[in-house]
């Protein structure tokens, strides 16, 4: 079933160049043309993102690690580590995972962890955990958790699927979560405090010393999400950048977040989750006895889990090794300075907080979504930020090439010139997750959001 004058849709830019499956083929389609086609397609696609001109999403870049990754998940691809009688490697692969990340990220010999799919897994299966242990060891029948309003919304998913009580604090100036608000909101139904390391909008690192202290004061559990600057943060020190204590050393942090997928240059999805003391992550397990099929039980919210994603995993962390993460968290942070040097220039923009690799930036004097379109316009993919607008550079290794900062500050310098006298009043781009700052429909959001979601599961136009 072919494509003929396709329908616009932005979603789907290869329809009427392939073949559009709506329905599964009565007989099987050559290899080497599915080959062909998903070649084509991911290496027009990988151009943006290696051209060093896109925040965040690609974190490595170096084809030659992926094709090294490739190879340890082709070992794997086909097994399921739910039955380890079959796959025993798995449980070396994993636990060494959740050992490494462990020692990285300060734990004792009172640290236990999972390895999850992604962020969202480990922050929901965190607050699930702290719900449970809310209810079986403290008895709050509706446990309550404080966290940021910059924190990641996929705590706000934890509490929609779970149940769970929210109670969101400000933040300061500094976009650090206000905890006096925290402290003068602590009630008889707080299970859990949540802190960020650093938070995705600005990358800052929530005051986690002062969380740590009103956890063990309260009898709390404490969440630290550093599922985006856990494996870049942890080098900082070594490399003589200064930053608040953030990890398993800070006492009164219960949990951690750090995702193997972003700075610690694995496939997607992979993350850690970590518990102190290790017998906390028992309060998330799942065991059923009375089961027709046989006694079942489950580490983690996952049953069938791909051994392809822990090997390569496993391999990432091993060929890398705490050298090679740091000469990467090097070039990272010196290009996060020079991206700062280019925003500063500008008096009308003004930097959020001093994060060491996601530079968040701001304007009192114009229309930041107008700068967006503007780089967007030069090729780059900015994020962008609400509540205040914003935008933020997320430095990943890509972004470390020669002549990228100064790719940037020209094009910056040509931005806000635009800003200053653009072309409509209204800007093309807003803010997004996931979506370079693209909103389908600013004036009615939720109603735009949902037509999103249906779009991106949709086939493509059939003529």
């Amino acid at each position: 079933m072919s494509t003929t004058a396709p329908r616009h849709s932005p979603f789907h830019p290869y329809s009427g160049r392939y073949e559009v499956h709506a329905t599964m083929p009565e007989t099987g389609v050559p290899r080497d043309e599915i080959l062909r086609e998903l070649k084509e397609m991911s290496s027009e696609e990988d151009r943006k993102g290696d051209s060093g001109r896109v925040s965040g999403s690609i974190y490595s870049g170096d084809h030659d690690h992926y094709a090294f990754l490739v190879e340890a998940f082709a070992f794997y691809a086909h097994s399921n580590v739910l039955q380890r009688d079959m796959y025993p490697s798995a449980t070396k692969l994993e636990s060494e995972i959740i050992s490494m990340t462990a020692d990285m990220l300060h734990g004792d010999g009172d640290t236990g962890g999972l390895v999850t799919s992604g962020g969202t897994e480990s922050l929901v299966t965190a607050m699930l955990t702290y719900r449970e242990w809310g209810r079986n060891v403290k008895g709050v029948e509706h446990p309550q958790v404080i966290m940021p309003v910059t924190a990641h919304p996929a705590h706000d998913k934890a509490f929609h699927y779970f149940g769970i009580d929210v109670l969101k604090a400000p933040v300061t100036e500094s976009f650090q979560v206000d905890v006096d608000f925290v402290r003068d909101h602590i009630g008889p139904n707080t299970v859990a405090l949540v802190g960020s390391a650093g938070t995705y909008p600005h990358g800052v690192i929530d005051p986690i010393t002062e969380l740590g202290e009103l956890a063990l004061e309260h009898d709390l559990g404490l969440h630290v999400d550093g599922c985006l600057g856990g494996f870049i943060l942890t080098w900082a020190d070594s490399l003589g950048y200064s930053h608040p204590p953030f990890d398993l050393a800070v006492p009164g942090v219960t949990s951690i977040s750090a995702d193997t997928h972003k700075y610690g240059y694995a496939l997607k999805g992979s993350s850690v989750l970590l518990f102190r003391p290790k017998q906390l992550r028992q309060q998330q397990y799942f065991m059923i006895s009375g089961w027709a099929g046989g006694m079942y039980s489950s580490p983690g919210m996952s049953g069938s889990r791909s051994g392809g994603l822990i090997a390569a995993t496993w391999a990432s962390m091993l060929h890398l090794g705490k050298q090679g993460y740091r000469e990467i968290a090097a070039d990272i942070f010196r290009t996060a300075e020079e991206i700062k040097s280019a925003v500063r220039s500008h008096p009308e923009l003004s930097l959020i907080g001093e994060s060491l690799f996601n530079v968040a930036f701001r304007s009192d004097e114009l229309d930041i979504y107008h700068v967006n379109d503007a780089l967007a316009d030069r090729g780059w993919r900015m994020n962008g930020l609400q509540l205040p607008p914003a935008l933020h550079f997320c430095i990943t290794k890509p972004n470390t090439q020669p002549g990228i900062t100064e790719a940037f500050a020209h094009d910056l310098d040509l931005a806000v010139a635009y800003a200053k006298n653009p072309p409509s009043p209204v800007p093309r781009s807003g803010a997004m997750y996931g979506s370079g700052g693209r909103t389908p429909d600013t004036e009615q959001v939720f109603a735009g959001l949902t037509r999103y979601l249906d779009a991106v599961h949709e086939v493509g136009p059939i003529g």
